[in-house]
């Protein structure tokens, strides 16, 4: 496995110094790594010249970019209010309680992040469960407890 460094450069080295490839490193940077590092984004911004202050504000605002380290497993917990009406709330403090971490943290192996989400668009589905790339419809605590055990298994 490359350095993080290593790959860094490599992903500076497709883009020109230039500030309007800001969100595009730290897509490239995220997409790489899972997160970016204090050491990624003090990189990018020596590489774009955009001051520190912007490329974090940049990379906070955005739901879709993590400056911690992410989970192995990422479940995501649907709150819309079909989902929150049929328990999405319990789920996800269920959930809290069974990993140990709150919403928008990672357990301390690195093994999952956990994470509510405002809709994932399966209304119909409620309440829902997304497990890395898995929708789990119409779920409940013990149904997502086992698809977590399968993991841990593999």
């Amino acid at each position: 496995m490359k350095e993080q460094a290593e790959t860094i450069d490599e992903i500076l080295d497709r883009y020109p110094g230039e500030p309007r490839y800001l969100i595009s490193l730290l897509q490239d940077i995220q997409a790489e790594h899972g997160y970016i590092s204090r050491e990624a984004m003090t990189l990018v911004c020596g590489h774009t010249g955009v001051p520190l202050s912007r490329a974090w504000a940049a990379s906070t605002f955005y739901k879709s970019f993590s400056v911690e380290p992410r989970g192995e497993h990422t479940i995501k917990v649907c709150l819309g209010t079909a989902c929150h009406l049929k328990g999405g709330t319990r789920l996800a403090e269920g959930l809290e309680r069974e990993l140990g971490v709150k919403s928008g943290c990672t357990t301390k192996d690195l093994r999952f992040s956990l994470d509510t989400v405002n809709c994932l668009g399966a209304c119909a589905l409620a309440p829902v469960v997304v497990l890395d790339e898995e929708y789990l419809p119409n779920t409940n605590s013990k149904k997502v407890k086992q698809s977590i055990k399968r993991l841990d298994a593999e």
